[in-house]
């Protein structure tokens, strides 16, 4: 595990000896490590150094609970790229951070810092700040009583403002992002539900100078509320 999460989500390649650095593990232990997980297909060996294998992939791909709520929420999310022209994003939350599982966007999208498997805070996105939202009470007080990381000049750092934030977007159903993650990005999301479980949300990002996120926060609920209809009536079928 140390050697999988020495991996950052901008390495291609990394070398032994920078392995050796981030992992803190010794010459003899750390190649041992990575012979066995080269033979496990969890690690290639490349002329320049190691990467992570193939097999991670399928291994991630198994993962029920994301797996299924991609192929579902991806025909939802298909529709609002059509429909707004932007950058669509589907997220859940881990711990104080949403993690992006998909993202729809094409030629003109928006330079959000988002991406597949990556992570942001959740008090600076739109689908972040709707996955807080929208959790439980007690990870809003964590979240909230620890310093909130200044990423742009509008990001909202005063957990009194962001406490009033969040009780608008549980009280309306949508929240909003104006350039708090990086400039020039604004974007609108909503939470998606499976019964009365928050299972994730959906958002559309865009550029600051064309897109206009209030103007699409009916069809961005819309979309969430199909995404949990979908999910709901699959369990049923399934029953």
């Amino acid at each position: 595990m140390l050697v999988l999460h020495a991996f950052r989500i901008d390495d291609a390649v990394l070398g032994f000896a920078e392995l050796g650095r981030r992992t803190g593990l010794s010459k003899g232990t750390l190649h041992r490590v990575l012979a066995d997980m080269t033979e496990a297909r969890l690690i290639d060996r490349t002329d320049v150094g190691y990467r992570l294998g193939s097999h991670l992939f399928e291994l991630g791909m198994r993962a029920s609970v994301e797996r299924s709520l991609i192929e579902v929420a991806t025909p939802f999310m298909e529709d609002l790229y059509v429909r707004t022209g932007e950058t669509v994003h589907l997220g859940v939350v881990d711990g104080a951070e949403v993690v992006y599982l998909s993202k729809i966007g094409g030629h003109r999208q928006a330079a959000a810092p988002s991406r597949v498997g990556g992570r942001m805070p959740l008090h600076c996105t739109a689908i972040g700040k709707t996955l807080l939202a929208f959790s439980s009470e007690g990870l809003r007080d964590e979240v909230l009583s620890r310093p909130l990381v200044r990423r742009t000049r509008h990001t909202v750092v005063a957990p009194g403002t962001l406490r009033t934030q969040l009780d608008r977007i549980r009280n309306d159903g949508v929240a909003y992002e104006f350039e708090e993650s990086a400039a020039g990005v604004v974007c609108v999301g909503a939470p998606i539900w499976e019964n009365d479980d928050l299972i994730g949300a959906v958002s559309v990002t865009g550029p600051s100078h064309r897109f206009r996120p209030q103007a699409h926060a009916t069809i961005v609920r819309a979309a969430a509320d199909n995404v949990g209809h979908a999910l709901t009536r699959r369990d049923e079928l399934r029953s």
